[in-house]
């Protein structure tokens, strides 16, 4: 162990104020062991950790804060001579359309010390559109994520706030490709349902979903059957059904955002491509992957051609575009809300149930249950100032 010097200075916020004391530590000769800097509000947080060779360097530091209007502390500390053990690494990454609450926050940082997570920053996200925070922890031993969601969901039912708790490493911030799942994802509602009601089925179709959630009837099952009622269903009206289709919330600035910074992205629905393929192209989507409708004439046949794109499908094409993008599944993120989107969700590397059946939310490794889409790019560490 050997005694080093900790200085702590904080005041306003001005260009050049590190590089100053930086320069008379230089001239005094005195090694930088560490250093910290935040800035809140336009106040500036400066800490060094010297390892003092000089003693005339407290006498030029006080000097040099007192002509910045900065109060000054300087505490010795004892400090190993040897490396630092490892430790694990993680961001907690909240966001609200609101207020990210005072009563949230005393919550939210009792979880992290109740499974001994040290916060070591904390860092404001926050834009016009979103009130959000990044604390960055730390830990001795490797956490169990899934326990820690858990206590993050039960707080996110509570104060209406989103939050994700992921490793903070590499992988974070070199995302590659998000899937999309198609309804009740990238748009408001079910197309089946709307095709239903429009051809008086509603109610038939609707039972036949509930089977399906109860676990009575497969995927495949349940779509052949409720396809099969569409039968003689116009083209026209079709039409009329596609250009009443909206977008969910944020889902097009999340979109334009990542396109701009090279992302791919895809469409991989088990709905249908006939309504899939106008919002590939409106929104400049890559690839598209969903379940193709056949025709007699101008109607519905009531059949699906091919093999339908299901759950176990979803989780496959997801790890082919992987390859063919030739990136990790850990550069991957999913999106989606249904119960045939888990096997997608836990295959990428960032999987998100989005506004999600409770289900869904509870097995997904992240949720996002009140904000807008668009907050996803806080979870990638995108800066508000990077949104489109």
């Amino acid at each position: 162990m050997k005694e080093s010097l900790l200085i702590t200075l904080s005041g306003p916020e001005r260009p050049g104020i590190t590089s100053a004391f930086l320069k008379d530590l230089s001239r005094c000769q005195v090694q930088v062991l560490d250093l910290g800097l935040s800035t809140v509000h336009g106040q500036i947080f400066l800490s060094i950790l010297l390892d003092p060779q000089n003693g005339q360097v407290i006498e030029v530091l006080k000097d040099e804060a007192s002509k910045h209007g900065l109060t000054w502390s300087g505490v010795p500390l004892k400090v190993a001579a040897r490396q630092l053990p490892k430790v694990h690494r993680y961001v907690l990454s909240c966001a609200s359309p609101l207020l990210i609450t005072t009563q949230y926050l005393a919550a939210v940082t009792g979880l992290l010390c109740d499974h001994g997570i040290k916060i070591d920053r904390i860092d404001s996200k926050s834009d016009a559109t979103l009130k959000a925070l990044d604390l960055i922890c730390s830990s001795a031993v490797d956490v169990n994520l899934m326990r820690i969601k858990t206590g993050l969901m039960d707080l996110s039912n509570v104060h209406k706030i989103d939050a994700a708790f992921m490793e903070d490493d590499l992988f974070r911030y070199n995302k590659k490709l998000i899937v999309f799942d198609m309804d009740s994802t990238l748009i408001q509602g079910e197309v089946i349902d709307e095709l239903a009601k429009a051809h008086g089925i509603g109610d038939q179709v609707r039972a036949i979903t509930v089977r399906a959630m109860n676990g009575e009837l497969g995927f495949d099952q349940a779509l052949h059957q409720r396809v099969a009622l569409l039968k003689g269903f116009p083209r026209s009206k079709m039409d009329e059904i596609h250009h009443k289709l909206k977008l969910s919330p944020g889902a097009e600035k999340l979109i334009q955002t990542v396109r701009k910074l090279g992302f791919k992205t895809a469409i991989v629905s088990g709905g249908f491509h006939y309504f899939a393929e106008p919002l590939r192209k409106q929104l400049g989507i890559d690839y598209l992957f969903a379940n193709d409708l056949d025709w007699d004439g101008d109607v519905l046949s009531g059949k699906v051609k091919g093999p339908v794109v299901n759950a176990e499908q979803k989780a496959v094409i997801l790890e082919t575009l992987a390859q063919k993008e030739n990136i990790y599944l850990q550069q991957v993120v999913a999106i989606g809300d249904g119960a045939n989107d888990l096997p997608m969700l836990a295959k990428a590397g960032l999987g998100i149930a989005f506004h999600a059946k409770e289900k869904v939310k509870n097995e997904a490794r992240h949720q996002l249950s009140h904000g807008p889409m668009s907050t996803i790019l806080y979870f990638l560490g995108i800066p508000g100032d990077h949104f489109a």
